[in-house]
């Protein structure tokens, strides 16, 4: 609590102390810039101004001067200082200035092939001249970002005297122009066009820059704009705008333009030196500000600290016993309480919420009770919820052996009418009713399963294998489309049966549902050194990797049933039913593009059989539904029986008894309906008494 504001103040202090700081630097590096940049590159631009007079009458005459030459060796010497200076400035050429400096190094490469154009002939006048405005263009772009200052009014001096260097560019432009058109006695088209607006430039940025100097940057300017070498090259310059050619006497030209340079070249020079001064006096005041106002914000700071300590120790040790009492709540206390409600145990909200004991100041002690407030609040809202999901369960119980009751009577009232019914369409549409009736019992048990209750069947003796793998085919809807293919002989607990056939039906539902109607669901079993596998796999499309990855943490670690989760059902059943026996359920993709569910039922629920052959469980397999039998009876299709061929009497005799036989074998008669009806009325009675045996018995 007292650190904060410490770290705040001391974040203001530095925060100031930057932000002045931030302004010496910027005041300091703008005149180190100046001294270096700023007067490199301002002599460069007189050189490539005087270059670019002298190229003009070279392009005109096609004529290469001694003049033309010994200006190209002073430009090429002020290029060589420029580059110079960029080393020198260093670290003072920031981000800011990079792209103008390699802009404006990468005209300078360019001059070369300029001269190289001139000398052989190959640039008009106005284009070899655009050519040396375009490097000039980069040194004004130079100079704009060279004024990097924070000082708002040296800044606006400093953009002024910008403007006037720039007009003074334009005259440049104009001298260039008029130079080359003295020589031919003409300007043409393009050139007039350009004469006018370098001279519309120059008006503008001189009205702009004498407005923005203030009275003794300003005076000079104002003075050469009222002299007479000023007003003559006004007269001359508005000539040559409205007639379009040049002035009839070259030398009154030449003259008028020495003269007027002269004069703006000086004043530049000595407004450039005001204001680097200038800068450098506001860069000093500013060390000055800053020196003092630092060391009074040292001094308080440190007394802020030497304050806070203090104080700071007394309340860290209140806050150290309040923390301890907080973290044993949080990572202990609580954490156990939910964890023995989870496992169904019965708590004490009063003895469970013990006050928090602390002591210190009456901040501390109102927080202790505030948390012992949200420790009652929290075990009161464990234990409501506990609450909560007990009653949820023992109305799911509840529902559950209600809708078993009646589902037991309704598969008996569907007994007797399948016993007094000898119409094969009509019993079909029993045994129909008969299958939705066992799904319906399934979900009963479903519900009994998510309440945290065991199942009411159980057998004493183990129950084989394939057994329970039809159990769970049988109570499936698409039955049909599932094929069992041949286990190993082996048997499972009999208290465990009903549990597995329950995992084993849901997991082959699921594969029948999310599977096409057209393709097949392959049920198999092996035997293996941790137990026994039961694999269950469809030909659907799969899930990806991250859906394997969340269902196989759910069936790995069985979670508190959700309400808003009902799409899942089946997984809470699954992974319920396998958490209580131990067993382990795992998805994967299947090689054949579908998915692959393996049950693996541990070592100590199986029993070794080895003697034990499929159906082979007496009265111990009579208690599960009677209704596999029925189903697997019910696929039996005409001229065959359980998927193989039925012999036909004397279809193919040996040859001997052919011969012996003098007359063709008869075809057997077709069974009447009344034979049919005798044969179906004895096989309801055969699974009559099949279930009343397994009833008798009992679990």
């Amino acid at each position: 609590m007292l650190l904060l504001p410490l770290l705040s103040l001391s974040a203001l202090w530095g925060f100031v102390l930057n932000l002045t700081m931030g302004d010496a630097q910027s005041l300091l590096r703008a005149n180190t810039l100046y001294r270096t940049l700023g007067v490199t590159s301002t002599d460069l631009g007189l050189q490539l101004q005087a270059e670019r007079v002298r190229s003009a009458e070279a392009l005109t005459t096609r004529e290469l001067t001694e003049a033309l030459g010994s200006q190209r060796a002073r430009t090429d010497r002020s290029v060589g200082e420029l580059r110079q200076a960029v080393t020198e400035a260093g670290d003072a050429i920031g981000e800011d200035l990079r792209l103008p400096v390699g802009t404006l190094t990468s005209a300078l490469d360019r001059l070369g092939s300029i001269r190289a154009d001139i000398d052989n002939g190959l640039s008009s006048r106005l284009n070899g001249l655009n050519e040396y405005n375009g490097i000039l263009d980069s040194i004004f772009a130079l100079y704009d970002h060279l004024v990097t200052v924070s000082d708002l009014a040296i800044l606006q001096q400093a953009s002024s005297l910008q403007a006037m260097g720039m007009a003074r560019e334009y005259i440049a432009r104009e001298h260039a122009l008029v130079i080359g058109a003295l020589t031919d006695r003409r300007l043409i088209q393009p050139e007039a066009a350009a004469f006018t607006e370098y001279a519309a430039s120059r008006k503008f940025l001189h009205a702009r820059g004498l407005a923005g100097l203030d009275v003794p940057l300003r005076r000079p300017y104002e003075q050469v704009f009222a002299s007479a070498a000023f007003q003559e090259f006004a007269i001359m310059e508005a000539r040559i705008t409205k007639t379009g050619a040049p002035p009839p006497d070259a030398a009154d030209w030449n003259e008028t333009i020495d003269k007027l340079a002269s004069q703006l070249d000086g004043h530049g020079l000595t407004a450039s030196e005001e204001l680097a001064s200038r800068t450098s006096e506001a860069a000093t005041s500013t060390v000055v500000k800053i020196s003092i106002a630092g060391g009074v914000g040292l001094i308080a700071v440190l007394a802020s600290i030497i304050i806070s300590v203090r104080f700071g120790r007394r309340l860290a040790a209140e806050l150290g016993g309040l923390r301890a009492a907080a973290v044993e709540l949080s990572e202990r206390r609580l954490p156990d309480l939910v964890e023995r409600l989870r496992k169904g145990e019965d708590v004490d909200v009063r003895k469970e919420a013990k006050a928090i004991k602390v002591s210190g100041s009456a901040e501390i002690t109102d927080v202790a009770r505030a948390f012992a407030s949200v420790q009652r609040t929290a075990v009161t809202a464990a234990v409501g919820q506990a609450a909560l999901r007990r009653g949820i369960g023992q109305v799911f119980l509840n529902l559950a052996r209600r809708k078993q009751g009646l589902l037991h009577r309704q598969l008996a009232l569907l007994d007797g009418m399948q016993r007094r019914t000898h119409d094969p369409d009509r019993l079909e549409e029993l045994f129909r009713l008969d299958h939705l009736t066992t799904r319906m019992r399934r979900h009963a048990e479903s519900l009994m399963v998510l309440s945290g209750s065991a199942p009411g069947r159980a057998w004493r003796k183990p129950v084989p294998v394939i057994d329970i793998v039809r159990a769970a085919v049988a109570e499936v809807e698409d039955y049909t489309r599932v094929t069992v293919e041949s286990m190993p002989i082996s048997a499972f607990d009999g208290g465990a049966a009903a549990d597995l056939t329950h995992l084993v039906a849901e997991l082959v539902e699921n594969a029948t549902i999310y599977s096409p109607p057209d393709t097949m669901v392959r049920v198999r079993g092996d035997q293996v050194s941790n137990g026994y596998a039961i694999e269950i796999e469809d030909k659907g499309l799969g899930l990806p990797a991250a859906d394997y990855a969340t269902f196989n943490r759910l069936l790995a670690h069985s979670p508190e049933f959700d309400l808003a989760d009902s799409d899942r059902l089946g997984m809470f059943v699954v992974a319920t039913l396998a958490e209580r026996h131990g067993i382990k359920v795992l998805l994967r993709r299947s090689p054949f593009g579908g998915t692959t569910a393996i049950v693996l039922v541990p070592r100590e629920l199986v029993t070794e059989q080895t003697a034990l052959t499929a159906g082979d469980g007496g009265e111990e397999m009579a208690a599960l539904p009677s209704r596999t039998r029925k189903k697997a009876l019910a696929v039996v299709t005409s001229g065959t029986h359980a998927g193989l061929p039925r012999r036909v009497r004397q279809a193919k005799p040996a040859p001997r008894l052919k011969e012996a036989s003098p007359e063709p074998p008869k075809e057997p008669a077709e069974r009447s309906p009344d034979e049919v009806r005798d044969l179906f009325s004895a096989f309801q009675r055969g699974t009559q008494r099949a279930r009343e045996d397994a009833s008798e018995e009992g679990p």
